[in-house]
């Protein structure tokens, strides 16, 4: 068994490179010396709150240095990061930091006022670690970060040790309820991230394999997320590549901007971008295609995509750019990583929403029988090998997500497929957005793809709304390019020359902008509400 632990790790390339750059956001560069030396210093600090082993800390933070180094500091100490959507209104942050049982939260200055509102009620949390980002000064019952870093103690002083065991949590959900925490152990973690091809180690070792690659090879690749370092989709690239000693490289922008992206990866030399699908990838394209002269993606070998639909003309799009570049689009959750994947080179840019399975998952019925390749009849996907501990504090869904099938355990998110007969999966979506319509079932995602390939049309959101004839209604909302609206009409006969006439939207509007969140996620309870509204004024 492996025995893998990110701080031993981390620890392990600042002895070896201290020198060489390991986090770098606009103008500011943290040495791998730094990045030990900082996250020690706010190590320290944690332990003089009383923290025990297993503590949790919450991270309220846009992508910055101290995200990763307050995660650093949490593993390093036997403590457990927590993060936290900065998106979130004051119950769903006192929800989660009470659910979570947090000692402590770090976090940057413009969520200061949020804080004072609620503070007083989060009665389990011992300290507040105030990050400067220059929306005012540091309250008086917070400690400045830079504080803890400036004096720094050479060692640090707790009694118990760390393990393959030390828990990583992630919060995820929001559109099916109030968010749950997803315990990763540390060991089966690493593994998933840093194994397979385009791992750098023999997961099957440990520490010594670190010294010997590092010590040899030298740093590794530079990635830059786009999408937020508070979700799966960012945290888990970046911890893949900081333990693979490579260099973080972190917008400075808190909104999206396709321009600034792109000319980042030039002067950052940057080798992997994680985005989230086509809210990320269009705009992106769209900029290449109006300054071709003016940017670059020569440095660039892959680019990640997970959390969103990624349109194979916007693949084919990107590649035109960078023929050389591979394009990774990643079927996981925060539940299950590893479901399945699709690549695109230069070669062929694969169809949307076609994914090869992972070697540990299969496509079960509600019974856990495996659904034949080729059937029509879609079934639920089941991750096998190394998976979540559960939910924390929450046994009856940790119970229906993680389920035992023929004496094995799988992660059973409620992602949708059906079964190619070449062994691809076609994704169709949460089974909690499912829309049963006359007895028929309609999966957004489906729909969406399909709306997404209409020329005028940016991006999609399909809900089911209550209807008295049919149980439940389809009903679009599209995001289009400026002046270039289709018809209602024109909008779904382009469905219906793709999918069956019984998927396609009954009613059609027209919305400024779809309203993702920064990690690509779809708000399909916002967006049903919005729709009975518009169908109640539109009778």
């Amino acid at each position: 068994m492996s025995s893998w632990n990110y701080a031993d790790v981390w620890e392990e390339i600042a002895k070896i490179q201290p020198e060489q750059p390991a986090i770098v956001q606009g103008s500011r560069t943290i040495s791998w010396g730094e990045f030990e030396e900082r996250s020690r210093g706010v190590a320290d600090w944690m332990l003089s709150l009383g923290a025990q082993y297993q503590d949790k800390i919450a991270l309220y933070l846009y992508n910055s240095p101290e995200y990763m180094e307050g995660t650093f500091a949490a593993f390093r100490t036997g403590l457990v990061p927590v993060n936290t959507n900065y998106r979130y209104g004051n119950e769903e942050l006192l929800y989660l930091w009470e659910n979570a049982d947090a000692l402590a939260v770090i976090f940057h200055g413009s969520f200061a006022e949020r804080i004072e509102s609620i503070k007083d009620q989060c009665t389990k949390v011992k300290g507040w670690l105030w990050v400067d980002d220059g929306a005012g000064p540091c309250p008086a019952w917070a400690t400045p970060y830079e504080s803890v870093t400036s004096e720094v103690p050479n060692s640090l002083d707790f009694e118990w040790s760390r393990t393959a065991d030390d828990l990583l949590m992630l919060y995820t959900g929001g559109t099916t309820g109030m968010p749950k925490g997803v315990m990763w152990r540390q060991d089966d973690l690493f593994v998933l991230v840093n194994g397979g091809e385009t791992g750098r180690y023999d997961t099957t070792k440990g520490v010594d394999d670190v010294t010997r690659v590092v010590t040899s090879q030298g740093p590794g690749m530079t990635l830059l997320p786009v999408c937020p370092l508070m979700h799966g989709t960012g945290m888990f690239t970046a911890l893949k590549i900081l333990s693979e000693a490579g260099r973080l490289v972190l917008m400075e922008d808190r909104h999206y901007d396709p321009e600034t992206l792109a000319r980042t990866i030039g002067d950052e030399s940057v080798n992997v971008i994680v985005i989230v699908g086509d809210p990320f990838a269009r705009p992106l394209v769209d900029v290449l295609n109006e300054h071709p002269d003016s940017y670059s993606l020569a440095s660039l070998l892959v680019i990640m995509s997970s959390g969103a639909m990624w349109s194979e003309d916007v693949k084919q799009g990107l590649l035109s750019h960078n023929p050389n570049m591979m394009l990774i689009d990643a079927f996981s959750s925060s539940e299950a990583l590893g479901m399945g994947s699709s690549v695109s080179t230069g070669n062929s840019a694969a169809a949307t929403a076609e994914f090869k399975l992972g070697p540990h998952v299969r496509v079960i019925d509600e019974d856990g029988n495996d659904i034949a390749p080729g059937a029509e009849t879609p079934g639920v996907l089941a991750l096998g090998g190394r998976n979540p501990l559960g939910y924390y504090k929450d046994d009856v869904k940790t119970a229906a997500t993680f389920r035992v099938i023929d004496g094995k355990r799988y992660s059973v998110p409620g992602d949708f497929a059906k079964v190619h007969e070449d062994g691809t999966i076609q994704l169709l979506g949460r089974g909690s957005q499912c829309i049963n319509t006359a007895g028929e079932k309609v999966f957004p995602e489906e729909v969406e793809e399909i709306l997404k390939r209409h020329p005028q049309i940016l991006d999609a959101c399909v809900v089911g709304i209550p209807d008295p004839k049919t149980g439940e209604r389809v009903v679009a909302a599209i995001e289009v390019e400026s002046g270039a609206a289709p018809e209602a009409d024109e909008v779904i006969t382009h469905v219906k020359e793709h999918l069956a006439h019984y998927k396609a939207p009954k009613n059609v509007r027209i919305v400024s902008t779809i309203g993702r969140s920064p990690s690509g996620k779809m708000d399909y309870g916002r967006h049903k509400t919005e729709a009975i509204e518009w169908m109640e004024s539109h009778k």
